[in-house]
Order: C-alpha cells, then structure tokens, then sequence
C-alpha cells in the first residue's frame, strides 16, 4: 500500500508539510505504523503537486523536474524512492504553498516502477491519489472501465488499477459532477465489481479535499485555519481523528464532515448517504486515533474485504535512512 497527504492551509514550504514532521510522509515511506499486509516500505516512487502561494504567485522560474499546466498546480514524480532524491529535498525547502497533495509509492505486485504511476495524477486544477489496490486486476474492472473514451484508455499515465480509477474520476469531474458523489461512487462501484479492493482516494481542487476510507486507515485533522488528510498523523499533536471506515470526508480550514459510503451497482442509485457528521473544527479533548481507532487492532476477520491482503513483498536489503524519529 501507499502512504497519501492532502493539505490546505497558511502557506508553508514542501519541505515543512512533507519531509520535517516526526511522522512526515518522508517517515512514512520507511517506516509506516500501519500498512496493512501491503508491504513495509514504500520505495517505488513518490509525487508532490501544489498549487501556486496566492501571495507570490507562479514561480517566475521553472521547477526543475516539475511539470505544471497552464492553469493548475504544478507536479514533480519520481520512480526515486523520496529519501533518495536530493533535488526534491531542496525544491521542498524552497516552494511555499497553501495546498498540497503528495504520495509515496508501494507498488502492488506486476505494475510498473516509473515516475508516471506514482500519484498524483492531474489535470486542470484536480490533484488525484490512490492508497490501495483493485482486487483481480484487470479484469474485475473491464466493464467499468469499458464506458472511457478509447482515447482515455490508450493515453494512460501508467498501466496500473490506480491510473484507471483516476480515469474513471476524471471522465465525470469533466462533466462537471460534484466530486463527493464521484469519489463515493466510484468507489462504491469499484468495490461490487471487484470485492476486498483497499480503496482511499484523496482529490483536491486547492481549497477544499475529499477523501474515502474504504478498507484502509485514513485520518483528518482541521485546526488554526489548516485541514490535512493523510494515511496516518503526521505527529503527536492534538486534534487528530480516524475517518470512519466506509465513509467519504470533505474537509476545508473550516470544517470537516463524513457521509457514509454504500456498494452499488454500476449505474446504480447514489452511493453517498446523509451526512453523518459535521462540524466546524476538531474534538476540543481530543484523543489518539491511534489508541482509540479499532482499525489499527483489529483486522474485522468477518469483513469479506479483510480477507485478501496485499501481498507484495519488499527487498529487505533496501538501503534506508536512519529514521528521524521514533517508529511508532
């Protein structure tokens, strides 16, 4: 599995909101607290997109190694594990942002290590990652995949199931859908299709991040005008709380809500429930989502989804950084 991070807040470097927290996503890529089955490390590769500080504006320069749109954020990908990349560690000292979404990469047994699978993937002003993988790839998705565009098919980021689940994302953010009821959706599409897939989608458009927690841990922290969703905290800190699982969250500096996500059939009724909950800020006695978060104990082996891991090995012999702080 992968490890994700959306955030949007006070402008802040890269390197402040990815590679300095104790459990940073740099952390996270050699020593995650909770992978699930898919892995230990993720070393095939990582990505960072941002938009431009509001303040400052598009860099008057070009990012090297960067590629950005003609109005949307701009992209660095990498097959380069993040803590073997040295140029990425002195942009992210240098780039200042208030909204990013960054991925490090576990790719799932037979797809490719290039830069262009690694997330997010893009377009216009949408940041898009998957942490997961599609049970009985590719064939359990065919007939979703079936009502793309031919030229969406054949022009691909990468042959992988989370480049397909952007494709599907895309097609209806094009059409101009709410992109809650498109995340829900495809995931509750997704998940009849090919049961026992893990699928956590973050999308971002710069203001405001949806996110799903479908078999996997997510968590979601709004405090002092910030709203970050990520794999797992970042730090210690206060404020941190589990997405419930099967559940889509929309978070702002603002607010934060959930709605409860329900397996469909393709073309279907809508899969995004009532809200479940709303509210303007964090738990003020806020606990550890770590210690009080049953996902993190308990594998639920009745849950059909639970019972097929992720499998993909790691070599042991990766050369890895000693880690900053303590493993948690």
């Amino acid at each position: 599995m992968c490890r994700h991070l959306a955030r949007i807040g006070p402008p802040a470097s890269l390197a402040a909101v990815l590679l300095e927290p104790a459990h940073s996503l740099l952390h996270q890529s050699y020593a995650p607290a909770d992978m699930r089955g898919g892995g230990t490390v993720n070393a095939d590769g990582f990505g960072a997109g941002w938009y431009p500080d509001p303040v400052s504006g598009p860099a008057s320069d070009p990012v090297p190694g960067a590629v950005s749109g003609p109005a949307g954020p701009t992209r660095y990908r990498s097959a380069q594990p993040i803590w073997s990349d040295a140029s990425f560690a002195a942009l992210a000292a240098s780039v200042r942002t208030g909204a990013v979404l960054a991925a490090v990469r576990s790719a799932t047994t037979g797809m490719p290590v290039v830069g262009t699978a690694a997330a997010p993937f893009a377009e216009g002003r949408w940041l898009f990652s998957h942490n997961g993988v599609v049970r009985g790839w590719p064939g359990s998705v065919a007939g979703l995949a079936a009502r793309l565009p031919v030229t969406d098919l054949l022009t691909l980021d990468a042959p992988t199931d989370s480049a397909v689940l952007w494709a599907l994302v895309r097609h209806r953010l094009r059409a101009g859908e709410e992109p809650g009821a498109v995340l829900a959706e495809t995931v509750a599409e997704v998940a009849v299709a090919a049961p026992g897939s893990r699928l956590n989608l973050l999308l971002t458009d710069g203001s405001t991040i949806w996110g799903t927690a479908w078999d996997h841990a997510l968590s979601v922290r709004v405090a002092d005008g910030e709203a970050i969703v990520a794999s797992e905290p970042t730090d210690e800190g206060p404020g941190w709380q589990p997405v419930p699982e099967g559940h889509l969250v929309i978070a702002a500096p603002d607010r934060v809500s959930y709605s409860a996500i329900t397996p469909v059939a393709a073309a279907g009724p809508s899969a995004v429930g009532a809200p479940a909950a709303s509210v303007p800020g964090p738990d003020p006695n806020p606990t550890d989502p770590r210690q009080t978060d049953p996902r993190r104990t308990d594998p639920r082996p009745t849950d059909p989804r639970a019972a097929d891991p992720a499998t993909r090995p790691h070599d042991p012999g990766q050369d890895l950084p000693e880690p900053r702080g303590a493993h948690r």
